[in-house]
């Protein structure tokens, strides 16, 4: 998937991200909604996608995924993005497990404007984002038009190749955000 390039980051202005988040674990739709809510601080939503019920992708011995996709606004940067999600995984009750395994919790940055970036601790877009139905699903009812800025391809180009028989959309209605007074 990597080609190479990379694009840098200049740090200028809002820039448009879209987010994944899962969870298989304890009260998952209040997981999602709690995320979502602690997001809030360094993201300004402008979609959420419904809610969608899936198998696990790469370890299958665990209990199914609730899945969507967020898009919105940051002033952030990437690295300060990660660093969101990651303390708003902990709040949640995130702990650390094995690669693929159960959570309760799992924020992913899918893009991030039309950056590739490829560092040691962030790789944007996120890796395997063109195979994984779980995220192109949901990520087609928020922006079936965005272009992979490395295949080219729009979200339901690359939503058509992949196997989606183990994706069931819940509700057609996505998580309300709850806005601090």
């Amino acid at each position: 998937m990597n080609t190479g390039q990379k694009t840098e980051y200049t740090g200028y202005g809002m820039s448009q991200i879209y987010l994944s988040l899962g969870t298989n674990l304890g009260d998952r739709p209040a997981n999602l909604q709690k995320a979502l809510s602690g997001l809030q601080s360094g993201v300004a939503f402008t979609a959420v996608s419904a809610v969608y019920e899936t198998e696990p992708w790469g370890v299958a011995d665990q209990p199914a995924f609730l899945n969507i996709c967020a898009a919105g606004t940051t002033a952030l940067t990437p690295f300060e993005l990660l660093q969101v999600c990651k303390s708003v995984e902990t709040q949640v009750g995130r702990r650390p497990t094995y690669k693929w395994g159960p959570r309760l919790i799992d924020i992913d940055i899918l893009f991030y404007d039309d950056l590739i970036l490829d560092e040691d601790t962030l790789i944007i877009p996120h890796p395997f984002v063109e195979e994984r139905a779980f995220v192109l699903a949901p990520l087609a009812d928020i922006a079936p038009d965005f272009v992979h800025p490395q295949t080219g391809e729009t979200v339901v180009q690359m939503l058509a190749q992949v196997y989606t028989t183990a994706v069931h959309r819940l509700s057609r209605q996505p998580l309300l955000l709850e806005v601090g007074d």
